[in-house]
């Protein structure tokens, strides 16, 4: 199926910044499918995320995460992706050309409230890194690629989807 450029809208944000959960509502309101990365790398991996983590490490974990996102070949969905998927820059090429990407911005504070399983989350962290300068490192890395930022802080799922309805 050939695809269609700007069919799509890509979730780009933090873990725990709520991609996969925004994803599905908004999937739903604007009537798109959705896909998340996160799912597509367990299945083809045949593990946890945290498992890739633990045995194949930072790198390694990156480079099958931008595989899985250059696989992508959908038009008319809602894209959830992993946090880390910024490190890809061929990757989020990719995502930019098959439509909008929004990046869903959340403050330190927001993050560990809701991040209570770092140790198994299957987050990619560098070795001795803190979330607070994992956070720095990728916000930049966010807003590079990020075409709409949608400032989630206080806001419930409803009305996080309210505000990417209206600035697509």
């Amino acid at each position: 199926m050939a695809v269609e450029a700007g069919t799509n809208v890509t979730l780009i944000g933090m873990p725990g910044s709520g991609k996969s959960t925004i994803g599905v509502v908004l999937a739903k309101r604007i009537n798109l499918q959705f896909v998340d990365t996160d799912l597509i790398i367990q299945t083809s991996q045949q593990r946890t995320l945290q498992q890739i983590m633990d045995t194949d490490g930072f790198d390694r974990f990156c480079q099958i995460e931008e595989d899985a996102v250059l696989s992508l070949s959908v038009d008319h969905h809602v894209i959830a992706t992993g946090g880390s998927v910024c490190y890809g820059a061929e990757g989020m090429a990719h995502l930019q050309k098959l439509g909008k990407i929004v990046f869903l911005k959340t403050s330190l504070k927001t993050l560990e409230q809701r991040l209570s399983n770092m140790a198994t989350r299957g987050i990619a962290l560098k070795p001795g890194q803190s979330l607070e300068q994992l956070l720095h490192e990728r916000n930049t890395l966010y807003e590079k690629y990020a075409e709409i930022t949608i400032e989630c802080d206080g806001l419930n799922v409803e009305q996080i989807c309210e505000l990417i309805e209206a600035a697509l």
